[in-house]
């Protein structure tokens, strides 16, 4: 089986693809459109920036061992996509002294991706951010705009013919409202859940509208210019805070809370065939 891990600023997306899929109570149904195994199982946790190399190893063998799984002999192989530079080289540390003998795969220059990057420096280019353009094309050939909702709120353009675009990077909800917090003394932290009404009738509704419907419009607003440009397209929605902004926008076609680990699958199959 796959293990996949998607180091986030805010958190870590790990999951595990296999043969076990079709059978297991909260399989993906990636299957459809690669013909490969879908997601068996999956985790999120916070992304810790100085975790060491045994530290990482531990989690994991303990997020396996939730499912009944022996990291040793449940796993053939290991792909990672980070954002976060030093997670990224305790993740490397962390493969080469506990799980030499199996393939791995670390997104990033040199890596085969199997889609035209045709940003003016490739390299620029955030692994998640590659890895979100090749699930999304593999899942809905043809244009698309993918809108990753995380710490960050990311739009990745794929042309109809497979390349990379580009796109736009604007601050996500958590950012936004940590710099609300911080800097309006009489504004207070509230859960981020949908109010009553878009007006709303309290200081925490209000501010729960302000952003829940103000980054729903966001993406709207920013497909619309896109679209300009490139034509007609797949709207697909993905990140943590995708289930909770895209219901409210009138373009996101497709919510896949998974597609940066089934992008991630992909590539590390198209270097590791």
């Amino acid at each position: 089986m796959l293990l996949c891990i998607d180091v986030g600023n805010t958190e870590t997306v790990i999951g595990l693809f296999g043969p076990e899929a079709p059978n297991a109570p909260d399989a993906m149904g990636f299957a459809r459109a690669s013909g490969e195994h879908g997601l068996a199982f999956h985790w999120r946790i916070s992304t810790v920036a100085d975790r060491t190399p045994d530290e990482l190893a531990m989690v994991l063998t303990q997020l396996l061992d939730l499912e009944g799984l022996d990291l040793r002999t449940a796993v053939n192989a290991i792909a990672i996509a980070s954002s976060v530079p030093t997670v990224t080289t305790q993740l490397r540390r962390m493969a080469n002294r506990w799980f030499s003998e199996l393939s791995i795969t670390v997104i990033g220059p040199g890596t085969k991706s199997g889609m035209p990057i045709l940003y003016d420096n490739p390299r620029e280019v955030g692994p998640d951010r590659i890895a979100d353009a090749v699930g999304a094309y593999d899942l809905y050939p043809g244009a698309s705009i993918v809108v990753d909702l995380g710490t960050a709120t990311v739009f990745d353009v794929i042309s109809a013919k497979g390349e990379y675009l580009g796109g736009a990077i604007a601050p996500g909800v958590a950012i936004s409202l940590e710099a609300l917090y911080l800097q309006a003394s009489a504004l207070r932290s509230v859960e981020l859940l949908e109010p009553r009404s878009v007006i709303g009738r309290s200081t925490i509704e209000s501010i729960q509208s302000g952003v829940l419907y103000g980054f729903a419009a966001q993406v709207d607003g920013m497909v619309e210019r896109i679209l300009v440009e490139i034509g007609e397209a797949t709207i697909i929605a993905t990140g943590g805070l995708a289930g909770l902004v895209a219901p409210h926008t009138k373009y996101v076609a497709h919510v896949e809370p998974w597609l940066t680990l089934h992008g991630l699958r992909i590539v590390h199959e198209r270097n590791h065939s």
